[in-house]
């Protein structure tokens, strides 16, 4: 058996036992490169280490460690609410301002699963309390949560540059970002008008959600300042990044209920807020490292706030820094075995390569459906690199809708993402009910979404 044979088939079962069984992919990768490239292709440990994604090892760190601290000391929780305060009594801009926060929220450095797990059981208590439809509420977190996912200093953005930047490919940051923004905001807008969202326009609540912020973000300040963990606000969130079933929004314990007048912003939150737009300015503007800024700047609201950065290091996402380096790691050594190109051989064989574009964006959608989108765009994108760069379809097209079509359906209630929104269902949603809604629209974006994406981002050749 050849060796692109035998690692395909080691790859197909790593992820067959990731799906199955509760195992890191990360680390099964880890343990697939070793026995590939050490017992088939006689390399060496210091060759097989030599993929080892240091760059991206500290860009995870850094913006999820900067994020924890961001998260401990209430920043997001201030976010939330000065956001909503802009909202006055229009309800139906409610949901426009869950979708826009996490878009935020992630689009400066945060795990998709974090942000949803932050910001769902907030959007779903106000669904509950404003008569809202709770799939409409749910799927715009999701949907916010990857519509910022693919920013230039996102964990997903920095994830697919970083990879094409190792090759001769054509490459757009940008245009991947606002690819990815543009479609899953059409999609809310499109959900919006489905679920109800019309109906809203003539409801206003007075200070009601106003208030129900404020009230949220008292608790949380409060609870946090007795060292207190709250459920269902992301705090509890275990380094995997996903929260526990039955979280309610209230404090896991007993927390003093600060007054709303002491929801004002902090000087550590003050320093927080300036430290992620300098995140922003300063990746972005003068293209200085991801991870030795926000690591940087992490350390500077340690300093400020030391009490805010306990516990964060355990809130790094450390279970996807082991499944990104890990998959990285065998990716290189697939290369090693020329496995790469012969699957790329392969697809071009097709003869068609408008088809083989949709077929790929077709594997990463119904595999990410129930594995790690971050896993699928690892493994999938190196595959289609040789593919791509005999220039006959767009290679920036290609790798935007396989972007899109891979991580729109987080929606499935076997994702992470989805199965956050039906944890944290308001207790009067039957469960039952609402699972079968989201699973019947997940089922709707994966039949329907990269026939789409491939449509607006492939088809017309513009990218």
């Amino acid at each position: 058996m050849s060796a692109p044979v035998l690692s395909i088939i080691i790859l197909a079962v790593m992820f067959l036992l990731a799906t199955v069984l509760p195992l890191n992919m990360g680390a099964l990768a880890f343990v697939g490169a070793f026995l590939l490239g050490s017992v088939v292709l006689g390399m060496s440990t210091a060759d097989i280490l030599a993929n080892f994604p240091g760059g991206l090892f500290l860009t995870i760190v850094g913006v999820t460690y900067l994020f924890a601290i961001a998260q401990n000391n209430g920043t997001i929780d201030l976010l939330v609410h000065g956001a909503v305060r802009m909202v006055g009594n229009k309800v139906a801009l409610i949901p426009w301002v869950m979708f826009a926060i996490t878009a935020l929220i992630t689009a400066v450095g945060a795990l998709s699963p974090a942000a949803v797990a932050i910001i769902a059981p907030i959007a779903l208590s106000f669904a509950a309390k404003h008569k809202i439809n709770p799939l409409m509420m749910g799927m715009m977190v999701i949907h916010g949560a990857q519509a910022g996912g693919f920013s230039p200093i996102a964990v997903y953005g920095v994830t697919v540059n970083g990879i094409i930047a190792k090759t001769d490919l054509a490459a757009s940051p940008m245009a991947i970002f606002l690819a990815s923004f543009i479609f899953n905001l059409a999609i809310a807008v499109v959900l919006f008008i489905v679920l109800g969202g019309s109906k809203l326009l003539f409801t206003k609540t007075g200070r009601l959600v106003e208030q129900a912020a404020e009230s949220r973000m008292a608790v949380s300040v409060g609870a946090r300042a007795a060292g207190v963990t709250l459920k269902g606000s992301g705090s509890d969130i275990p380094a995997s990044g996903v929260a526990g079933k039955g979280t309610s929004g209230s404090a896991a314990g007993s927390a003093p209920a600060a007054d709303p007048a002491g929801a004002r912003a902090t000087v550590p939150q003050l320093v927080t807020i300036a430290g992620l737009i300098a995140l922003a300015v300063i990746s972005l503007g003068f293209k200085v490292d991801v991870g030795f800024v926000s690591i940087t700047i992490a350390m500077v609201l340690a300093l400020v706030s030391p009490a805010a950065q306990k516990g964060a290091v355990n809130k790094i996402s450390w279970s996807t820094v082991l499944l990104l380096c890990g998959m990285l790691t065998f990716v290189g050594v697939l290369e090693e075995a020329g496995t790469i190109q012969f699957v790329s051989d392969g697809v071009a064989q097709l003869g068609m390569p408008l088809l083989a574009a949709l077929l790929i964006c077709y594997i990463g959608a119904v595999v990410s459906a129930f594995a790690s989108s971050t896993a699928i765009l690892a493994a999938l994108i190196p595959l289609a690199v040789p593919f791509l760069a005999t220039g006959e379809v767009g290679a920036v097209g290609v790798i935007a809708a396989l972007a899109v079509a891979s991580t729109i359906v987080d929606v499935s209630p076997f994702s992470t993402n989805g199965a956050l929104v039906l944890a944290n269902a308001h207790e009067d949603v039957d469960k039952d009910k609402f699972y079968k809604q989201i699973l019947a629209y997940s089922g709707i974006v994966v039949v329907a979404g990269p026939a789409v994406a491939w449509l607006v981002m492939v088809l017309p050749g513009w990218m």
